[in-house]
Protein backbone atom coordinates (compact mmCIF):
# COMPACT_ATOMS: atom_id res chain seq x y z
CA UNK A 1 0.00 0.00 0.00
CA UNK A 2 1.61 3.22 -1.00
CA UNK A 3 3.01 5.60 2.10
CA UNK A 4 1.13 8.63 0.89
CA UNK A 5 -2.21 9.38 -0.13
CA UNK A 6 -1.57 11.23 -3.16
CA UNK A 7 -0.33 8.06 -5.08
CA UNK A 8 -2.74 6.11 -4.38
CA UNK A 9 -5.77 5.57 -6.94
CA UNK A 10 -9.01 3.81 -6.09
CA UNK A 11 -9.27 0.09 -7.89
CA UNK A 12 -12.68 -1.55 -8.91
CA UNK A 13 -13.48 -5.00 -7.70
CA UNK A 14 -15.16 -7.94 -10.67
CA UNK A 15 -18.20 -7.00 -9.08
CA UNK A 16 -16.89 -3.19 -10.53
CA UNK A 17 -17.56 -1.68 -6.53
CA UNK A 18 -14.91 0.70 -5.44
CA UNK A 19 -12.14 -0.88 -3.15
CA UNK A 20 -10.67 1.33 -0.55
CA UNK A 21 -7.87 1.32 1.85
CA UNK A 22 -9.43 0.03 5.34
CA UNK A 23 -7.59 -1.18 8.20
CA UNK A 24 -9.60 -3.84 10.63
CA UNK A 25 -9.26 -2.49 13.42
CA UNK A 26 -11.43 1.23 11.26
CA UNK A 27 -13.53 -1.87 10.04
CA UNK A 28 -14.18 -2.98 13.47
CA UNK A 29 -14.95 0.41 14.72
CA UNK A 30 -17.47 1.59 12.04
CA UNK A 31 -19.57 -2.71 12.15
CA UNK A 32 -19.08 -3.10 16.55
CA UNK A 33 -20.37 0.79 16.43
CA UNK A 34 -23.31 0.47 14.06
CA UNK A 35 -24.36 -2.31 16.31
CA UNK A 36 -23.69 -1.03 19.78
CA UNK A 37 -25.85 2.28 18.69
CA UNK A 38 -28.87 -0.53 18.17
CA UNK A 39 -28.86 -1.34 21.64
CA UNK A 40 -28.41 2.13 22.74
CA UNK A 41 -31.19 3.41 20.94
CA UNK A 42 -33.19 0.86 22.66
CA UNK A 43 -32.15 1.83 26.31
CA UNK A 44 -32.69 5.39 25.25
CA UNK A 45 -36.49 4.52 24.31
CA UNK A 46 -37.20 2.25 27.24
CA UNK A 47 -36.08 5.05 29.65
CA UNK A 48 -38.47 7.81 28.21
CA UNK A 49 -41.05 5.14 28.18
CA UNK A 50 -40.28 4.01 31.94
CA UNK A 51 -39.82 7.87 32.71
CA UNK A 52 -36.17 7.18 33.94
CA UNK A 53 -34.58 10.22 32.80
CA UNK A 54 -30.67 9.15 33.70
CA UNK A 55 -30.91 6.28 32.05
CA UNK A 56 -32.04 7.75 29.42
CA UNK A 57 -28.80 10.20 29.48
CA UNK A 58 -26.60 7.80 29.91
CA UNK A 59 -27.84 6.10 26.43
CA UNK A 60 -27.85 9.24 24.80
CA UNK A 61 -24.35 10.42 25.64
CA UNK A 62 -23.28 6.96 25.16
CA UNK A 63 -24.36 7.25 21.97
CA UNK A 64 -23.33 10.68 20.73
CA UNK A 65 -19.51 9.15 21.51
CA UNK A 66 -20.31 5.74 19.46
CA UNK A 67 -21.06 8.33 16.66
CA UNK A 68 -17.70 9.96 17.37
CA UNK A 69 -15.90 7.38 17.39
CA UNK A 70 -17.86 6.27 14.25
CA UNK A 71 -16.70 9.63 12.36
CA UNK A 72 -13.40 9.19 13.21
CA UNK A 73 -12.73 6.00 12.25
CA UNK A 74 -14.48 6.62 8.62
CA UNK A 75 -11.64 9.52 8.13
CA UNK A 76 -9.21 7.57 9.32
CA UNK A 77 -10.27 5.17 6.53
CA UNK A 78 -10.77 7.67 3.84
CA UNK A 79 -7.32 8.94 4.60
CA UNK A 80 -5.83 5.73 4.08
CA UNK A 81 -3.12 5.51 6.39
CA UNK A 82 -1.04 2.32 6.12
CA UNK A 83 0.68 3.08 9.15
CA UNK A 84 -1.26 0.42 10.88
CA UNK A 85 -0.65 -3.42 10.65
CA UNK A 86 -3.33 -5.05 9.35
Amino acid sequence: MPENNDDWEEGRDERSHAMVPATPRDVAHIMVGSFILVFLFAFAVLGVIARAPVMTGIAVVAAIGVVIDIVLAIRRQRRGRSEEAG
